[in-house]
């Protein structure tokens, strides 16, 4: 509904900035006499004051909306989604912070023993610092699946994106209890 708004918003502001260019390149040309101007004012109101009152409301309503579109231009999108970027010889490269966190769960998900994974990116001066959450199961040692999956996750982020990890932090939420198999015997 916003954004609705605000096209409608500069739309109504280019009219009205196209409407008031003209007349000022007309003006300013000698298009117009001052004497006619004035008649023409004082014929359509009768009041020069109320003419000046109404140019001043239309100026405030103007920079109102000049505000507006002002503050939407420069407000991130919250639509895009956020991204790192890099500069190379051949150009810029924009790399989605979900596809880091995409890598990452690809990476966590090899460890053995792990499961319902999820991950998150921070961006800083010193690199990426990521977070996985995971369950575990059985009974394996958690401090060994954390060190693995926190090496596979800061190699293969690294060398699929090239941007250095400062930190993989691993949170284990809870052990869930493998299924037991059972086998038939038959007689």
């Amino acid at each position: 509904m916003i954004k609705v708004l605000d096209r409608l918003l500069l739309f109504l502001y280019s009219l009205a900035i196209a409407a008031a260019s003209i007349v000022a390149i007309v003006a300013a040309s000698g298009g117009f006499s001052e004497k006619w101007l004035m008649e023409v004012v004082a014929d359509f109101t009768g009041d020069v004051r109320a003419v000046q009152a109404s140019v001043i409301g239309a100026a405030i309503v103007l920079l109102l909306i000049s505000l507006r579109l002002f503050v939407v231009s420069i407000r991130r999108d919250g639509n895009s989604s956020p991204s790192i970027n890099q500069r190379t010889e051949h150009g810029d490269i924009r790399i989605s912070v979900e596809t880091v966190e995409n890598l990452a769960l690809k990476a966590a998900s090899r460890t053995r023993g792990v499961k319902d994974l999820r991950a998150r990116v921070r961006v800083s001066e010193a690199g990426l610092g990521i977070l996985i959450r995971a369950f575990v199961e059985g009974e394996g040692s958690i401090p060994a699946m954390s060190e693995e999956m926190q090496r596979t996750v800061s190699q293969q982020v690294e060398e699929a994106t090239g941007i250095p990890v400062a930190e993989v932090s691993v949170f284990i939420a809870n052990v869930t209890q493998a299924p037991t198999t059972f086998k038939s015997r038959v007689e």
